[in-house]
């Protein structure tokens, strides 16, 4: 059974072997991961400044929209939405793939930082769309219902971009399978060492990114990539994939 101390002492030998590199990876993939929240910090803002005005007297003029105004601003609004989700599943999953691909190979060798594109010259480039976004689909379905399935669904699928990694051409059925088995009894262990990188998201977050950029972030893809690591020796010993990660 691994440990968060095992998995982090490892993944901190094998990023740091590689560090620049390492470091520049993660943080392309955390560049096109990342959402910002200055929208609810803007909507406060004019909130409080609202009332400061209706407390002083002042008066404030919102302008109306027009029925052909409010349609045109949904349709932008609508368009701008599906550009948004075309980007991610064409683009930042395909590169997510390859990001992984590039932790899991340094951990045995100085894979360049080419690596992380390589989602889009496997020759699965269809294949590796369609289950990535199979996978977020699923995860955004569960967690319509309730939360605490959502998540349970997130950790079930843990190890889908790590088997497409160096599977770009199994079945997308095949991945979710194999996911699912190989986390079997991990789905727990596989949360709370996600909850261990808290302090370190605050330390990050305290210096405007930098930690995250120059330690965080690098360290936590070399951690989960250990997790693969073990999970693939154990289904490998149990006897439901073969030794190149495939299923049998």
């Amino acid at each position: 059974m691994w440990t968060r101390r095992m998995l982090k002492t490892n993944a901190k030998q094998l990023f740091q072997k590689n560090y620049w590199v390492c470091v520049g990876v993660a943080f392309i993939m955390g560049v096109l991961g990342t959402g910002g929240h200055n929208g609810a910090n803007i909507s406060f803002t004019y909130r409080q400044e609202f009332h400061e005005y209706q407390e002083y007297g002042y008066k404030v003029h919102i302008p109306s929209i027009s029925p052909a105004g409010a349609l045109l601003l949904l349709v932008i609004g609508l368009f701008a939405a599906a550009a948004a989700v075309a980007f991610y599943a064409f683009v930042v999953n395909v590169v997510e793939v390859g990001g992984t691909l590039f932790f899991i190979q340094n951990r045995t060798g100085m894979p360049p930082a080419g690596t992380l594109f390589a989602g889009f010259r496997s020759g699965c480039y269809k294949n590796v769309v369609k289950t990535m976004f199979l996978k977020d689909l699923y995860v955004f379905l569960w967690t319509l219902l309730l939360v605490v399935p959502g998540i349970i669904k997130r950790y079930e699928y843990f190890m889908v971009p790590y088997i497409l990694a160096e599977n770009p051409g199994m079945d997308s059925e095949d991945v979710f399978a194999l996911s699912r088995r190989m986390m079997e009894g991990e789905k727990w262990d596989a949360f709370n060492l996600t909850l261990s990188f808290i302090g370190w998201e605050l330390l990050s977050a305290f210096t405007c990114g930098l930690v995250g950029i120059f330690y965080v972030n690098p360290y936590c893809r070399a951690t989960y990539t250990e997790l693969y690591a073990y999970n693939k020796i154990k289904a490998y010993n149990e006897g439901y994939i073969r030794s190149d990660g495939g299923q049998l």
